[in-house]
């Protein structure tokens, strides 16, 4: 028998999520930062930064040229703020290379781009955490942050990923983000951000926020302009919303999930931990890392993500990669984000085989053995789960269910000379 025709027939499924959507980016953000912003408080010629982070945020430059055309109505001078931590190797360059991925560069958005990497300590926090600020953000006369509200990776608390996270870890560029992750067995990561953006906001650097909430279908599903009183506690509200829009894997049990893509603008941990069921600081194959989360035996890698730029970090949740996946890792870049973040382990190397076929092979003979065949699931990535692909011992468990549309039979996976999968998500 091949190594092919040992692997399970699959069938397309498409999965129904709500679908809240924001139609007019411009109207919406002008409306809500107009509430956020008071009318007369920034000062003629004010410099004012916008955070821009390296997550691959939907319609990211449109969202970004909108916050700083406002401030330009407003009188200010905007310019805008690569604000990712060590992403891109902890450089300006690549930092400012990262956003340009996404349509973010000095002619689009109408504004300079200042990526420069140098820090000031502000001091330590009632926590005892040392607080950083990039000395562009500490020398301008305020910050806007924007960024996307969504649960993050490694911990759970009140306040997670959005404006607070990127206030701490963005702005604190790479000393900021060490210095917060190397809180993870102390005080806690989210006491520590949260203790550094108060210590910032204290300073009188944040003028407000700019909150994105994306749907399941990697949409923007709403846009709200924070403003600096109340700050936390809307964000707090802000996380319950999020939570509720994402998406999800339609069983609580998976032999082995098949992920065509991971990457750094997919998921600060390459693969959403909140739809995989793994936490980058440890995990037992099969047990979720959160309670409500799946289950999933294996995990096997097809590629790295181009936007990327060589980050494989994530990987290490994987029990199986492809050749064709390592060669595109950037280890040294790749360590880096995983020591930054403390969290070495999602840097570390699976095991490697030299294509799809094979490392599919490996995630079905090393599972959990079934009399009607493993249980597969065939992803584009964690942000894409609308349409997704089951093997056909599935069909039992996802027929006649609300929010999910069996879209054909089960058949065998095509593969092109190499032993990889030809890409239903590509084509």
């Amino acid at each position: 028998m091949s190594a092919q025709s040992a692997l399970p027939r699959m069938f397309p499924v498409r999965q129904v999520f709500d679908r809240p959507r924001v139609d007019d980016l411009v109207a919406t953000i002008n409306a809500e930062l107009a509430k956020a912003i008071p009318e007369g408080s920034l000062k003629p010629g004010a410099k004012i930064g916008v955070t821009c982070g390296s997550r691959g945020i939907t319609s990211i430059a449109q969202i970004t040229k909108a916050a700083v055309d406002f401030l330009k109505s407003r009188g200010a001078d905007p310019f805008v703020i690569p604000a990712m931590g060590s992403h891109g190797g902890a450089t300006a360059e690549a930092q400012a290379h990262l956003i340009e991925h996404y349509g973010v560069t000095e002619e689009y958005v109408g504004a300079p781009i200042r990526a420069e990497m140098e820090t000031r300590n502000l001091g330590k926090t009632s926590a005892g955490v040392d607080a950083y600020i990039a000395e562009t953000a500490w020398s301008s006369d305020g910050i806007l942050l924007v960024n996307r509200i969504k649960p993050h990776t490694d911990y759970k608390g009140a306040i997670e990923s959005g404006l607070t996270k990127i206030c701490a870890i963005g702005l604190g560029k790479l000393q900021g983000a060490q210095e917060y992750h190397s809180q993870v067995f102390g005080v806690g990561l989210g006491n520590a951000i949260r203790a550094a953006t108060e210590k910032i906001m204290d300073a009188g650097k944040i003028i407000g926020g700019l909150a994105i909430l994306e749907n399941a279908y990697h949409e923007t599903a709403r846009l709200v302009g924070v403003p600096v009183e109340g700050f936390f506690d809307r964000e707090q509200e802000l996380l319950k919303d999020a939570f509720a829009l994402m998406g999800k894997l339609p069983l609580d049990e998976i032999d082995v999930l098949f992920v065509d893509r991971i990457g750094k603008n997919i998921s600060g941990a390459g693969m959403d931990t909140n739809i995989i069921g793994r936490g980058v600081y440890g995990y037992i194959a099969g047990e979720p890392w959160f309670e409500g989360l799946p289950s999933i035996t294996r995990i096997v890698l097809s590629d790295l993500s181009d936007e990327s730029d060589g980050n494989g970090v994530g990987m290490g949740m994987a029990e199986y990669c492809t050749r064709r996946f390592i060669d595109k890792v950037n280890h040294k870049i790749t360590a880096l984000n995983g020591m930054t973040a403390n969290a070495p382990m999602g840097a570390r190397t699976p095991v490697v085989l030299d294509n799809d076929i094979e490392a599919l092979k490996a995630g079905v003979t090393t599972c959990k053995r079934r009399p009607e065949g493993p249980r597969v699931i065939y992803i584009y990535d964690t942000l894409s789960l609308e349409d997704i692909y089951l093997s056909e011992a599935c069909l039992p468990l996802v027929e006649g269910r609300d929010g999910i549309e069996i879209r054909g039979e089960p058949v065998p996976l095509e593969f092109d000379d190499d032993g990889h999968v030809i890409s239903p998500f590509k084509s």
